[in-house]
């Protein structure tokens, strides 16, 4: 959408640089807005949006990059976010023309890739370096007298392997939580039956989950989960990811299931305790959960507990007793 528009007219790109307290969208969220008040993307789940959109219609971010704060200690002191947290925000200017198109599609092509960027400015001049950096899974943010090193990295994504009713679940709560998602799924019958069900953003694969882990493989910032009690498909596949980096691997099953299923691998994959230690089945937080809404909030939760590195340091249970 910013490419389209920036080929003809100037663009605002806001890119939140840091939050403190309670803020609904976290660092690297980005907004970009046209001077008529058209954007796209979000900055703070509506909190601060439409102000921010008159300040620009106003013409008042004017200058080639600036940081503007919303929240205590803001410079709209007005506008404190309902959530009681704070909101710092990069806002570049970017006129119209071929080198803001080179600029865009480079982050795009960084963060679409799955690769991580670093861009440097010096407020209130514009982006002087953009730099391919190592991946990772966070927006890292470094502010020192007026200077911003920035690195940006893709969404995290998860890859479900076969549809059920507790994938349906995974697959949109991930959406919900920010997850580049997708589910492979080859099963004409199941599609059938389940493909409505999955949110309109949901990446839909009509390929083997195995074979597309083979090929496709996936970046470190990659959680994968086989949901579907078919050995077939949880166990291939799970012989496939156990050589990805992904940060979780997970497949549901009760206590007993998941011996049987690792001794399989062990025996028939010859796959390493190493390896069968990567894989967290049964799967998810023990949260009591039955139903398969609240055994899919079990294991989303177990993976963004990972994925924000507490996993290693809280005293959470990570096993969830899914039903046979």
């Amino acid at each position: 959408m910013a490419q389209q528009w920036a080929e003809a007219q100037p663009v605002w790109l806001c890119t939140v640089l840091s939050t403190y307290g309670s803020s609904p969208r976290p660092p690297g969220a980005m907004m970009v807005i046209r001077a008529d008040g058209r954007y796209s993307g979000s900055l703070s789940g509506g909190c601060v949006e439409e102000n921010f959109i008159t300040r620009v219609q106003q013409q008042a971010f004017s200058a080639a990059s600036q940081r503007v704060r919303y929240g205590e200690g803001g410079d709209t002191p007005d506008r404190a976010l309902p959530c009681g947290g704070v909101l710092d925000i990069l806002v570049e200017r970017l006129p119209a023309g071929a080198a803001t198109l080179r600029y865009l599609q480079q982050l795009e092509d960084a963060l679409t890739g799955a690769r991580a960027i670093t861009k440097r400015l010096t407020l209130p001049q514009p982006c002087h370096a953009l730099e391919p950096a190592p991946y990772t899974r966070r927006t890292r943010t470094q502010v020192t007298d007026g200077e911003i090193v920035l690195t940006l990295s893709a969404a995290p994504r998860l890859i479900l392997a076969g549809l059920s009713s507790v994938a349906v679940y995974c697959a949109n709560f991930a959406l919900a939580l920010g997850f580049e998602t997708i589910v492979c799924e080859h099963r004409e019958e199941v599609l059938s039956n389940m493909a409505a069900e999955l949110a309109p953003d949901v990446k839909l694969v009509q390929q083997f989950p195995a074979v597309y882990l083979e090929r496709e493989g996936c970046h470190a910032a990659t959680a994968i989960l086989s949901l579907t009690h078919d050995a077939r498909i949880d166990d291939l596949t799970m012989m496939e990811a156990v050589n990805l980096p992904a940060f979780y691997l997970g497949a549901m099953g009760s206590q007993r299931n998941s011996a049987k299923r690792k001794a399989r691998l062990s025996a028939i994959a010859e796959l390493t305790p190493a390896q069968l230690q990567r894989i967290h089945a049964p799967v998810g937080l023990d949260i009591g959960s039955k139903t398969p809404a609240e055994i899919a909030l079990a294991i989303m939760a177990d993976i963004v507990r990972h994925k924000n590195g507490l996993a290693a340091t809280d005293a959470l249970s990570p096993v969830h007793a899914a039903s046979e």
